[in-house]
Parts: C-alpha cells; structure tokens; sequence
C-alpha cells in the first residue's frame, strides 16, 4: 500500500508544473493582447486627437502676410501703398518674463505694465500684442529675446495725401481689409490672399524648425483711379478756405471731366486722416459728395426750364406774366426777395438769370406731372450716381402721381426733392454734352463713358447761354467768373428742413457750374453746409470756391482761354455785386 500511494504522489507533481507554466502563458498573453490593444487605440483611435494635442505644444501656424495692391491717381502717383510692419504675438503659457525684460517690452510696445500683464492674462494658445508697428520697434522687441514672444513681418497702409484723399480712399484694418471708400469698395481687386508656414518651436517660443509652406500668398493688384492728386489737392484747399472763412458746419466740392465722366477730385471739409482707424469709429470718414443728402434749391430750375423747352410747352422767347414779387397757389404763398421784370412779365432768360421762384412757378404749372417726373429722372434725381462708393445716397424724388400743385411748383425750384453732390454734378453734364448725361465713376476709364440722351441740342443750345448770363454781372453769381474763360452755372440758396419746418437760420449754399462754354471741359459742384458769418447766399458763399476750384484746374490742364484776358485787375464789379438770388 505505501508503495502505491508513492507512486500516485509522482504522478501529480508534473501536472501542477503544466497548469503554472499555462497560467504563466495565459497571463503573458492576456498582457500582450491587452498592450498590442492599447497600442491600436492609442494608435489608431485616438491618434488625431493625441497628434493634435502634441502639435499644440511644439507646432504653429504663421500667416505670411500678402501685399495689398496700390492705389494710384490718374498719372501713376501713389495715394495708397502697403508699407513694411511688424506684428507682436505671444504664446501666453509658454512667456517667461524677467522685471527688465517686462518693462522692455511694455516700453517698446508703448503699453503699461499693467496693460501688458492683462494681455498675456489668458488662456489662448496665442495673443497678438501689437500689429502694424515699426521695423524698428520689432527690432528692439526681438533683442529682448522673451521666451514665448515672437515679431512676425506684416503689411501697413500708409497715405500719402493723408486728410485730403481721407473720405474717398477710406481705410485698411488691421488686417490690411478695406473698411470704408474706396478700400472697401475694391477689396477684392487689392486685396492679396495671406499665406500660411508651418514650423515647430521650441519651450522658449524660438521656431527651430519650418515643417512646410501650408499655403503660398497671393499679392494684390494695383487699381489706377479718375482722381488727380494735383486737382485733388488744390480743390481741398479752395475748399477749406471757403468753409472756414464762412464759419460753416462743413463742405464738399466735385470736379468732374465733363466728356469722360471721370471725378477728378472729390474733397470734403472737415476731413479726417485715413492712417488713424479711430476716424472710422467717430464718423470722420463720412463721404458728405456722396452720403448726405440736401434740398438743392435753385439750381433745380435750369432742369425746368429745360423740360419746358423740351416738351414745347414753353417757348424760349416767351413773356411770363409775373404777379409781383409774391404767387399764391391753393393757399400757398411763393416769394422773390424783389420783383422779377417790367410790365408784369418776365422773359424766361430773366427768370433763370436773376433766379426767380415766382416766375419758374408759373412755368413748372404748364408741366404735366408725368413729363416733369420723366425728365428729371433721366437727368439722374432720384437714383445712385453709382460711384461706387459704400454709403451713397440715392436722393428723394417722389412718385408723380402723390404731387399737389404747390409741391410741383416748389420742386421746379428745388424744394421737395433731395440729393447728394455727386449726383448734381453728374445732372449737370446734360449741359456740357448737349443734352446728354454722362455715366461718372472714379477709375479711369480712357475717357468712355456711357452716355444717356436726356435734352436735344436744340433745347440745350438755348439754355446754355441763359446759364452763362446767371454768372454775369447782372444775374446771380458774379463771383464765379474766371479770367480768360466763359463760364455757364447756377446759384442755390436752400433753408434747411428741421424737424417739419424750414429754419430761418440754417442754410445750405451751393453752385454748379461748366467752362469753358465754347467746349466744356469741366463741372465743378460745390457745396456749403450752414455758412454763419452773416452771409448765406450761394452766390457769395460757395460761388467763389467754384470760381477758385475751376479757374485753378483749367490753367493746370492747360484749357485754351475762351474769353479776353482782363488788361488790368478790376475786382470792383465782383466786390460789390449785388447778389439777387432768392431761396
């Protein structure tokens, strides 16, 4: 029996060494599997979010900043160009500052400490801690060598002209993204497309390696515009001139090719600097030309006398009975400042050459609504003059069908209706071009520009000579004569509407006029904005501006004189005038 149970006792010993050398293998392999599985979900499920996480940390994206286009006056000189700047960022978790090295900065960014620690205050990957500064401020910023802080080549606009061009050119972001003007209105033309790099840094911020070029930029493209910097600038000056010295709330002025429909200039008073952003914020850009609206008072009427003419409801020699100095119509009372002709009748030369609202009255009251409507419609009231400028106003002219017969009278002399300067300016070219009105834009067109027929010349070749005598010595607006050349135009003396109710003591003043007659070159609109130096009459406020504006853009292009040059300076008939022109 003892033998027996021996030998059972050998035959158990190496069946437990199988199951420990089994278990062993089994946990050998379970830890396998479970590695190897780990492995795949490390690997395989959760590789883009653990790439990402260690991209975080040691990659970076930087913008390759792309060159915005230039913009360029009429004979290639530069009103816009995109200079080179520098733009600090700082990788927040990564700065490590030392007191002299933060007050370095602080210094160089022309921040306060304070201000500096609130920036880097934050939990994004990156913060921008200035944009657009200096090539020498990033310099000084570099040789502080602040880990986690790094300068980075980018682009700013600078204007030359700075105030005069400020409205029309606009403004650049920070970005170098157009904002307003003519840098909004042409964004996509100048703007480039910034490229992208991508590179690893080190603990300190330092890029020690460029991985790859994600995206090459793409540079903008040069835009070459109708402006004359020369024309531009000598019109600002006239300008400011005429506000000041009239104590007025603000102007704008406008010259135009009369054949080609370029503006040539386009200045506002006062004016703001496009290289300072906060002008946007305030309003100081506002383009007044093109954005604010105003009753355009008596330079209305050559409009309806024309249609007049036109329509053969008037006759150019014809005698208009005139009642007095005062016409009432169904209750209403309109008023001359003095009686307008001889014998209770007036020629329609006299109406228009001393600017009389009775006598244009009693002409607009033979227009049928719809016709009167037609014409000045065509003539371009009551829409854009599409200059393409953000902001522009396209004015108020009403449907025909709501007129009662006082609102047709006081709108053949320029209440009721509204525009901007531009679009006066633009309605002024039927007289330059025989009756047809020229499309206007501020690029340069090589002088085509659609035209639209609104007068015949038949109508216009009798209109234009009683434009030409409002600017004489006996009609309203003697002070926009020029030596050496004819001049054809019309005053505007308009109340301003406050509230429901016309004020007696807020005007806008305003002219528009073309010379030379012989073979009209230019138009010139200029307007005043509420004069309050006592004088308030277009024909003394904003007519010697345009005298000053044309007669400087005529000699600068070298117009042939249409006139006699005067022997010697005579400025008493000017000085003295007698300025006739009613509201």
């Amino acid at each position: 029996m003892k033998m027996f149970k021996a030998k059972q006792a050998s035959k158990g010993a190496p069946q437990f060494a199988v199951w420990r050398v089994r278990a062993v293998a089994y946990g050998l392999l379970i830890g396998f599997v479970t590695l190897a599985g780990r492995g795949v979900y490390l690997q395989v499920v959760q590789h883009d979010d653990l790439t990402k996480r260690g991209d975080a940390r040691t990659t970076r994206d930087l913008v390759l900043p792309a060159h915005r286009g230039r913009l360029l006056d009429r004979e290639g000189a530069v009103l816009a160009s995109s200079i080179p700047a520098r733009g600090v960022f700082a990788f927040p978790d990564q700065v490590e500052l030392t007191t002299q090295q933060r007050e370095g900065l602080a210094k160089a960014l022309n921040l306060r400490a304070k201000d500096l620690d609130r920036k880097l205050d934050t939990e994004r990957d990156l913060v921008y801690l200035a944009r657009g500064i200096a090539p020498e401020q990033g310099q000084m910023i570099s040789a502080l060598k602040i880990p986690g802080v790094a300068v980075q080549n980018e682009f700013k606009r600078e204007y030359p002209a700075q105030e005069v061009m400020g409205q029309v050119l606009g403004i650049t972001n920070v970005d170098d993204v157009g904002q307003e003007g003519l840098e909004l209105a042409q964004n996509e033309w100048l703007s480039g497309k910034p490229g992208a790099r991508r590179v690893t840094i080190d603990r300190r911020g330092g890029v020690v390696e460029e991985l790859r070029s994600v995206r090459a930029p793409q540079q903008g493209r040069d835009l070459q515009l109708a402006l004359d910097s020369r024309v531009q600038h000598l019109a600002f000056r006239e300008l400011k001139r005429g506000v000041e010295a009239h104590r007025a709330k603000g102007g704008a002025a406008v010259v135009l090719d009369a054949k080609s429909g370029e503006i040539i200039a386009l200045v506002n008073y006062p004016t703001s600097n496009p290289g300072d952003r906060s002008a946007a914020a305030t309003g100081g850009l506002r383009n007044r030309a093109v954005a604010d609206l105003f009753e355009p008072g008596s330079t209305m009427k050559p409009f309806t006398i024309s249609t007049a003419i036109e329509t053969g409801v008037l006759k150019p020699d014809a005698l208009i009975p005139m009642p007095g100095s005062t016409y009432t119509l169904n209750g209403a009372t309109i008023r001359d400042t003095h009686t307008i002709g001889s014998n209770g009748v007036a020629s329609v030369t006299e109406i228009l050459q001393k600017s009389s609202n009775v006598g244009t009255a009693r002409i607009a009251e033979r227009l049928p609504n719809e016709v009167m409507w037609r014409q000045l419609q065509r003539a371009g009231f009551g829409r854009a003059p599409q200059t393409g400028v953000p902001g522009e106003a396209h004015g108020r002219l009403r449907s025909p069908q709501s007129w009662r017969p006082i609102e047709k009278a006081t709108m053949s002399y320029g209440y009721g209706l509204s525009v901007n300067l531009v679009q006066l300016a633009r309605a002024y070219t039927v007289f330059a071009n025989q009756g047809s009105l020229v499309d206007v834009t501020l690029l340069k067109n090589g002088g085509v520009s659609p035209r639209t027929p609104v007068y015949s010349p038949k109508t216009m070749d009798v209109v234009l000579p009683m434009l030409e005598k409002a600017t004489a010595k006996e009609g309203t607006a003697p002070l926009s004569q020029i030596p050496g050349y004819r001049v054809a135009g019309k005053t505007g003396t308009a109340k301003k509407l406050v509230g429901a109710t016309y004020s007696e003591g807020r005007y806008v003043a305003s002219f528009v006029g073309l010379a030379p007659v012989s073979n009209p070159r230019y138009v010139v609109a200029v307007m005043i904005d509420e004069p309050s130096g006592g004088i308030f009459y277009g024909g003394q406020v904003a007519a010697p501006v345009f005298s000053s504006v044309m007669g400087q853009t005529l000699r600068l292009m070298e117009v042939p004189y249409d006139a006699p040059l005067p022997t010697q300076p005579n400025t008493s008939d000017t000085l003295v005038a007698v300025v006739r022109e009613t509201h």
